[in-house]
């Protein structure tokens, strides 16, 4: 069973990193200690770790922790995409957020990147069928981490949700890779449609703080939405969008402005050496 265990740990480097990092923490905080044990030196595999956190955070009486952990350990077995995605939102949330300090601090505490793997378990759910289990879970998500996604959204991987509260992503909307997404932003309708009525953002898409995205529209690969800005157009890839509403300020100037997490537009990186 060790064996079993090294092994697991070598093909995996993400997770023998947050092991290796808990083990350093449980040494300089032994007060959690106990739920560094728990939460992350008693499991095998990241999956088995992060299965027990969100049950811990996510069951009620109406599904137990028993059975909502293994809904989510099945998720995680049928569905060979969310096992990579969860890996690449992890090296999203350390190489984008400053506040990370490594893999173990977001795994088990940054409500935007657990929100948004049990969002991936609900879009399992809602792909087999299962529409009102999947609807329960996104109530709760909703409920505990302040974030609301359609479990029919579609998201890729290397996603950053940072902070992370009063995000809304509607039924129809689509995120592509590497997309970076600041709190209070919504993906959503414009109240006047039905169908297919909400926002494709592309790859490399940085979305600023309270950004409010309307409509069926495209937002292309490596735009850049200003903070508070509300979006009724589509944005061409690569350019800087800002305003209310939203018009274009500039071009983007990188190819994914996602990874880079500047919010700044270029005339003010020209102006800002004496701010």
């Amino acid at each position: 069973m060790a064996g079993a265990s090294e092994q697991s740990q070598t093909c995996d480097p993400i997770w023998t990193a947050i092991r290796a990092e808990a083990w350093s923490e449980e040494e300089r905080e032994p007060y959690l200690k106990k739920f560094l044990t728990e939460a992350i030196l008693k499991s095998r595999r990241l999956e088995d770790a992060l299965s027990r956190i969100l049950m811990s955070k996510l069951s009620t009486e109406c599904l137990s922790p028993e059975l909502l952990r293994a809904s989510i350990d099945r998720a995680f077995a049928e569905c060979p995409s969310i096992g990579p995605a969860i890996r690449r939102d992890l090296e999203a949330v350390r190489d984008r957020d400053p506040t990370s300090r490594g893999f173990l601090m977001p795994f088990l505490f940054f409500k935007g990147f657990q929100a948004l793997q049990a969002h991936r378990v609900a879009h399992w759910f809602w792909d087999q069928e299962r529409q009102l289990l999947a609807v329960h879970l996104q109530n709760r998500i909703s409920e505990v981490y302040g974030v609301d996604i359609h479990p029919a959204a579609r998201i890729g991987s290397g996603i950053l949700l940072d902070h992370a509260t009063s995000i809304v992503i509607g039924e129809t909307a689509v995120v592509e890779d590497n997309v970076s997404i600041l709190h209070e932003v919504t993906l959503g309708g414009t109240g006047k449609v039905s169908g297919d009525r909400h926002p494709k953002v592309r790859h490399g898409v940085l979305i600023g703080a309270g950004a409010k995205v309307l409509g069926n529209i495209e937002i292309g690969a490596g735009a850049k939405i200003g903070a508070g800005s509300v979006v009724l157009d589509p944005v061409p890839p690569h350019c800087t969008v800002a305003g209310v509403p939203a018009r274009i300020v500039a071009r983007a100037g990188i190819g994914e402005p996602a990874l880079e997490m500047d919010q700044m537009f270029p005339h003010q990186h020209e102006a800002g050496s004496g701010i």
